[in-house]
């Protein structure tokens, strides 16, 4: 079924769009400004800040309040555990500090040990170098004064060797040793 246009009679259409400019230009402006409408824009003024104070007051200020509550037991929470934390890291340095101190003591303890143990076998090892030294050098000054005792008692029997050997040259004559020893030593009480 099709619905049927109602008719409208040709002259009201023009009749309702004058109406309305009519009412525009009569009155005109902002119904808000109107006194006559000001007792239900208090009315509904009074109810919408009613019903918002209520939301606000009910709801949203304490949610806000418990977040901000949350936030401020967050923050001390954190602050209170990082001076924890700080006073525990400053306890552990001092340790950690006193530790190094005490190693450094040990170290120069144990170095001073180290250096005095390696002075005494150093002097030791020097003592027994040097008493072996001695040894050697006394019985190389032994050698020495049995070889210059040899070669004096071989110097006289040179120099008698070389005396007869000098005066037969000279002389012709053959002389004997213990000639030679009897004059070398008549010169020597002259002398």
């Amino acid at each position: 079924m099709a619905a049927e246009p109602t008719s409208q009679p040709a002259d009201a259409a023009p009749a309702h769009a004058g109406a309305s400019t009519e009412a525009a230009q009569s009155g005109g402006g902002l119904p808000q400004f109107k006194f006559e409408f000001w007792g239900g824009q208090i009315v509904w003024l009074i109810l919408i800040f009613a019903v918002l104070y209520t939301l606000l007051a009910k709801v949203f200020v304490p949610r806000l309040r418990k977040i901000l509550d949350v936030r401020a037991e967050t923050i001390a929470s954190a602050v209170e555990q990082a001076k924890t934390v700080q006073a525990e890291a400053d306890a552990q340095a001092a340790a950690a500090k006193a530790e190094i101190d005490q190693a450094r003591a040990a170290s120069r303890a144990l170095a001073a040990d180290a250096k005095a143990k390696a002075t005494a076998e150093l002097n030791k090892r020097q003592a027994a170098e040097d008493e072996r030294l001695a040894g050697e050098l006394a019985q190389a000054e032994d050698r020495i004064r049995g070889l210059r005792d040899a070669a004096m008692s071989n110097v006289n029997g040179i120099a008698v060797e070389t005396a007869q050997a000098i005066v037969e040259r000279l002389t012709g004559a053959k002389v004997t040793a213990a000639d030679i020893k009897a004059a070398a030593r008549a010169g020597q009480g002259a002398a």
